[in-house]
């Protein structure tokens, strides 16, 4: 069976790095873009950074973008997000996702899901 497994949150304060892991298994990792998404409570569901099955090409939100890097490691079916210069506004729970073959802004289309890890940033 297919299983997506995040790991990495935690409780940090402003500034802080934190590096998320989220490691596949049951899938054929090379065939699937990879995403990842935020949801803080009673808010909508946010795209994060998108990664191209190869690595070869990532997407970054606005509001991420030169803080935030994905990258993946497909000899070890694993995909990271390393998050820099944390805000109080990046406080979420961040999940990954896969969909074949190419990563997407829109949640509903991605095929499988973790199970997320929580970020929560201090002031």
């Amino acid at each position: 069976q297919v299983q997506l497994v995040e790991s990495g949150g935690g409780l940090v304060q402003a500034g802080a790095s934190l590096r998320l892991s989220c490691a596949a298994s049951g899938l054929t990792f090379n065939n699937y873009g990879m995403g990842w998404f935020r949801q803080a409570p009673g808010k909508e569901r946010e795209f994060v950074a998108g990664i191209s099955r190869g690595g070869g090409t990532t997407y970054l939100a606005d509001s991420v973008k030169g803080r935030f890097t994905i990258s993946r490691d497909n000899a070890k079916n694993t995909v990271y997000l390393q998050m820099n210069s944390l805000k109080p506004e990046d406080t979420a729970a961040y999940y990954c996702a896969a969909k074949r073959t190419y990563w997407a802004l829109i949640g509903a289309e991605y095929d499988y899901w973790g199970q997320g890890t929580q970020v929560t940033v201090s002031s």
